[in-house]
């Protein structure tokens, strides 16, 4: 199994870091003219005089009585109703797998509105080009009532990936790019993401320092040894620099992929409460300069904007609800082929996903 990264971090950072930067710009909303007025204003000629409006009296009006049955006043409307659950086609698999596919779970209603963004990072090194996406997280904004969740899934998910067969999550992505992982999200979660956000392995440590490092409130201790010395991070709050931030976020030689999950997480709501703390306009073009080398998305500045108002209500990462795809939800499989791989336990996932995309 190859490492996982902090990618989870990444991408999501990057996002959100645009996000908060946009809103504390405080874009303005209309343009100036000459002299700094709206062009909204009205201006009144110099040599404009008043002209008086004769008085004309409205004759009364007769006042009606009705004798018989009142007029009924206006029905209140129904609440708006969430979208209804979508129903796709998804191509058959293309090779056999040794494990029966299952029927589509159809999508998770959810309020209108509401925007999905699939957070992915690679595994990909500096001058290779396969990789899979072994951090995976969903970020899931609703406007309307100012929320915002982050739900992470472990790589090793066994799902099936609509047009090929059942394999790990991690693989979607590579198989076929952004439109093969959201059918595979779609099938086997209940949600098709929005758009997508996906970085590669090597920014992280920069990102990090370009802050001026991170406060991560640690859940649990962690020590191991590294085979250049030991390394202790206690529960608590713990200042981090890019490096040490990397590996608390990579570990997996005394912990599990749910474990390694968990401090991802914590990494990147660290890495939010900086960017809302201590950003200055100054640090714009360094991380746009890292975000626009490292990043891959469909996401534009206009698709942004919209979130502006939203995010200026978040005063820190306390807000974000996080959700986990857990031990609590998943099964080990030995594949055919000998493979070690987490089955996912169907309604449990669902009951995790309903929470998350706050469904009705």
């Amino acid at each position: 199994m190859l490492p996982i990264d902090n990618m989870r971090l990444k991408i999501s950072i990057l996002f959100l870091a645009l996000l908060w930067l946009i809103s504390a710009c405080n874009f303005p909303l209309s343009s100036p003219v000459a002299g700094g007025l709206s062009q909204n204003l009205l201006f009144v000629p110099a040599n404009a005089t008043t002209t008086a409006t004769p008085f004309q009296p409205i004759p009364p009006t007769a006042t009606y009585f009705p004798t018989a049955t009142p007029i009924p006043p206006t029905p209140t409307p129904p609440p708006q109703e969430p979208d209804p659950p979508e129903v796709s086609n998804f191509p058959g698999p293309s090779q056999y797998s040794g494990y029966s596919i299952p029927a589509p779970v159809g999508r998770i209603s959810q309020p209108k509105g509401q925007i999905n963004i699939l957070l992915l990072g690679s595994d990909q090194r500096f001058g290779t080009g396969g990789f899979r996406t072994d951090t995976i997280l969903l970020l899931t904004i609703n406007p309307a009532d100012n929320k915002i969740s982050l739900t992470s899934f472990p790589r090793d998910l066994y799902v099936y990936i609509p047009g090929w067969t059942m394999q790990r999550i991690n693989t979607a992505f590579a198989r076929g790019d952004f439109e093969t992982i959201a059918m595979t999200f779609e099938y086997n979660l209940g949600v098709r993401p929005d758009h997508y956000i996906l970085i590669n392995f090597w920014s992280f440590v920069e990102i990090i320092n370009s802050l001026g490092g991170i406060d991560v409130q640690v859940a649990q201790n962690l020590s191991e040894y590294t085979g250049r010395g030991w390394f202790n991070i206690p529960a608590g709050v713990n200042h981090m620099d890019g490096d040490t931030a990397l590996y608390y976020s990579r570990s997996r030689m005394s912990s599990s992929d749910f474990d390694r999950n968990r401090r991802q997480q914590e990494v990147l709501t660290a890495i939010i409460d900086k960017l809302i703390s201590v950003y200055t306009i100054s640090k714009v073009p360094e991380l746009f300069s890292i975000y626009s080398k490292n990043v891959t998305t469909d996401l534009k500045l206009l698709d942004v904007l919209p979130l502006v108002p939203m995010a200026a209500k978040f005063k820190n990462s306390s807000k974000i609800q996080r959700y986990y795809i857990g031990r609590g939800q998943v099964s080990n499989w030995i594949t055919p082929g000998g493979a070690m791989v987490l089955l996912p336990n169907r309604e449990s996932v669902l009951d995790v996903m309903r929470q998350a995309l706050n469904s009705p």
